[in-house]
C-alpha cells in the first residue's frame, strides 16, 4: 500500500476579511445615490463657476486669477457639500445594522476588521474623489485662466482640505457605529461639525483653525503659506481622525449588533 501523502498546510490570511469588506464597501459607496449626488453637485457647480469666470474674462477683459477660482471651489467643497459627505459617512454601519450580526459573527469577520474596512473604504472613496476633482480643477484653471498657481502650494492646499474632510468622514463612521439610527447619527454629527467649526473661528490666530486655513487658500495656492502652521493643522486633523476611529472601534467591539 502507498503511504498517504502529507497534506500541505494552507497559510491563513488573517486580513483577508478586512480586504473583502474594504473592496465591497468601496464598490457599494461608489454606487450609492448619495455619492453620485455629491459628485454631480460638485462637478456641475465647478463647471458652471468656471464658465462664468471665463465668460467675464472674455467679455469684460477682467483678469481672472486661477488661485481665486480654485480656492472658491475648495471652500465650496467643504461648506456646500459637507452635508452630503456627512450623510455618506454616517450611514456606513448603521444602515447595515440588520445584517451586521450575520456578517461579523457568522462569517469569520471580526468586528475590528469590519470597522476598519468600513472606515478605510469611506476614506478612500471620499478623499480619492476629492483629489481627482481637485486635480481636474487645477488643470482646467491652468489652461483657461491667468495661471498664478504654485505646484507645492496647490498640493499643500489639497492636502489641507483633505485632512479636514478626513475628520468628518472618521466622525461619520464613528457615529454610525455608536448610534443604531442613521438619522440620529447624521443629526449628531451635523450639529457637532458645525458647532465645533463655529467655536474654532473664535480662536486667536496662533491656534490652527480650519476657518483661517480655508480663508488663506488663495495665498496657499500661490505658494505664500506658513508650512509649520498648516502642518500643525494637518497633523491635528490626522490625530483627531485616529482618535475618533479608535473610540468608534472600541465602542463597536463591545456593543450588541
Amino acid at each position: 500500500m502507498e503511504a498517504p501523502q502529507a497534506t500541505k498546510s494552507v497559510p491563513i490570511q488573517r486580513w483577508l476579511p478586512y480586504w473583502a469588506v474594504l473592496q465591497s464597501d468601496t464598490r457599494q459607496t461608489l454606487q450609492s445615490w448619495v455619492y453620485r449626488a455629491w459628485v454631480l453637485v460638485s462637478v456641475v457647480s465647478a463647471v458652471g463657476y468656471l464658465l462664468y469666470r471665463v465668460g467675464v474674462y472674455r467679455e469684460a477683459g477682467i483678469v481672472q486669477q486661477a488661485s481665486t477660482l480654485v480656492s472658491d471651489l475648495l471652500r465650496w467643497c467643504m461648506f456646500g457639500s459637507l452635508t452630503l459627505v456627512i450623510v455618506l459617512a454616517a450611514g456606513s454601519i448603521s444602515t447595515e445594522r440588520g445584517t451586521v450580526a450575520d456578517s461579523v459573527l457568522s462569517r469569520g469577520i471580526s468586528r475590528y476588521q469590519y470597522f476598519l474596512g468600513k472606515w478605510h473604504a469611506r476614506l478612500v472613496a471620499v478623499l480619492g474623489t476629492f483629489f481627482l476633482m481637485g486635480l481636474l480643477a487645477l488643470a482646467c484653471s491652468f489652461f483657461l485662466l491667468h495661471e498664478d498657481l504654485s505646484l507645492s502650494g496647490s498640493l499643500v492646499a489639497l492636502v489641507t482640505v483633505a485632512a479636514l474632510l478626513g475628520v468628518v468622514v472618521s466622525g461619520g463612521v464613528t457615529v454610525s457605529a455608536v448610534f443604531s439610527s442613521t438619522l440620529l447619527g447624521i443629526a449628531v454629527l451635523w450639529l457637532t461639525v458645525y458647532g465645533v467649526g463655529f467655536g474654532l473661528t473664535l480662536l486667536p490666530i496662533p491656534f490652527p483653525s480650519p476657518y483661517q486655513a480655508l480663508n488663506s487658500l488663495p495665498y496657499v495656492l500661490r505658494g505664500e503659506y506658513n508650512l509649520f502652521a498648516l502642518g500643525r493643522l494637518i497633523g491635528w486633523s490626522a490625530i483627531i481622525s485616529c482618535v475618533l476611529a479608535v473610540f468608534g472601534l472600541a465602542y463597536f467591539s463591545r456593543r450588541d449588533v
